[in-house]
Formats: C-alpha cells, structure tokens, sequence
C-alpha cells in the first residue's frame, strides 16, 4: 500500500509545470542539460519535481539556500535517473549545502596499526546514513565545465547508487547476469588504472579512482558523462558497461548549446 502511494504520489508531482526560473537555472548552471535531447530534458524535468519534493536540502557553514542551489544539484543528480526506473535514491534524506569545501576528520591506521585522526579539505561526501554533503562552489564549478571531468555531485550520488543495499563497493544493484560481466570489465579497469598511476602515465580517469573500488565507480561516472569520447576510445569496455547501466550514451550527444 505504502508503495502504491508514493508511485500515486509521484505521479502528481510530474504533473506539476515546471518553474521557468528553474529552466533558466538548468541552461544557466548545468552545462550537460542542452546536450540532451528534449525528450531527455523533459524527462530530467520531471526527475526533478520528484528529486526536490522528496529531499530536505539544509545550508551549512552560513549559507542561505536557495533555489538556484536546490535545482543545480537536483539538475546534476537526477542524470543519473534517466531512462532508468527511478528510484530517486532510497538512501537519501538529506543534502548538506556548504558555500566553500569544509573539513572533515577521519581515523587513520598507519602501518604499524596506530590509529591518527586525518584532517582533510572535501568538495563531497556521500554517507549510508542518508546524507550528501556538497560544497556549493565546487558544485556550481564542475556543472559549468562539462569537459574537465569533475562534478562532485555526479560523483557522491553516483556513491549513493552504489550504496543503496550496502555500503559502496563499486557495484550497485543490477541483474545478476549483467553484474558478472560489470565485475570482470571493472576489476580489470581498476588494476590497469592502478599501473598506470603507478608508472606515472597520464590517464583519462582522475587518479583518485585508484582509493578503492567504491571511488573508481564515482570517478568513472563523472568521466563517463563530462568526457566520452575520451573514455570510449581509451577505456571501451567501461564505457560499454556504464552505457548499459545507465541505458545512456554521452558520448553521442551534441557538442553545443544549439538546438
């Protein structure tokens, strides 16, 4: 019954008209959204109304929300909803908006097993416990350089997609017999990307890819939608894999506003 509510629910809200401020932030602040085709768009549009009806975004760090803040985020996010059935992140309560990075600590074990507090500067976070933290200057940065290969918001949502059952490990939640070939093609990506750090070469993944298999899948999201045509000639078979997941092909979208 429960379900059958939030489906109904749902529903209604996609059928509410979408705010022409929040269109012109969408060309405005998400560099990705005119490469889409209208079909895309409008069903990004109604991702949307869903994504922002569900979640509670809360200003840190002295930042008043607005929704210029709420729709880019939204507008990033909800990317990775398209074309599949939406789940809208089942996980998530909560996005924490900072206006600059902030810093967080973590426990550290160095390698004769002495624990260390770890103070690091962070654009993101992603937590099983139903929060994103974003820090909205790099937020607004990586949404309007759609060819650097960095968007912290397709990243940690990208972490909530692989954290839905479970803590992250590179593999979210797909049929058992895509997710055999998903294994074989990522943890061959993953050590080959670790060699070529290693060697010194360039590569076209970011090297923070090479933490953990948990950020290798967030690094190659982001890489997949803000670079794919590099990553189609340079790393074919993550790119096919990622196409199948997300049952979208960037690589193929147009290279310009126009249209």
């Amino acid at each position: 019954m429960f379900g059958l509510i939030k489906l109904w629910r749902r529903k209604k809200v996609m059928a509410r008209e979408f705010p022409h401020a929040w269109e012109d932030v969408l060309n405005q602040n998400v560099a990705l959204f005119p490469r889409l085709s209208p079909d895309d768009r409008e069903e990004l549009r109604r991702h949307i109304l869903v994504f922002l009806d569900e979640k509670h975004f809360e200003g840190c760090g002295g930042l008043e929300m607005s929704d210029e803040i709420r729709v880019t985020i939204a507008g990033n996010a909800c990317l990775l909803q398209l074309h599949r059935k939406p789940d809208y992140f089942p996980e998530l309560v909560t996005i924490l908006v900072y206006p600059e990075s902030f810093v967080v600590k973590h426990k550290d074990v160095d390698e004769h097993g002495f624990e260390m507090d770890e103070v690091m500067e962070n654009a993101g976070e992603s937590w099983d416990g139903g929060n994103v933290i974003i820090a909205w200057h790099s937020a607004k940065h990586g949404a309007l350089d759609p060819r650097d290969g960095l968007n912290v918001v397709l990243h940690e949502f990208a972490h909530q997609l692989d954290s839905t059952h479970g803590p992250g490990d590179g593999a979210p939640p797909m049929p058992r017999a895509q997710a055999r070939e998903w294994a074989r093609v990522f943890q061959a990506e993953y050590d080959k990307l670790c060699e070529e750090v290693d060697a010194d070469r360039e590569t076209v993944l970011d090297d923070y890819a090479t933490t953990n298999p948990a950020e290798f899948f967030a690094v190659a999201v982001e890489t997949f939608f803000e670079k794919p045509t590099q990553m189609l000639e340079h790393h074919p078979e993550l790119y096919a894999q990622l196409k199948g997941y997300f049952q979208q092909d960037p690589a193929n979208w147009k290279r310009d506003a126009s249209g």
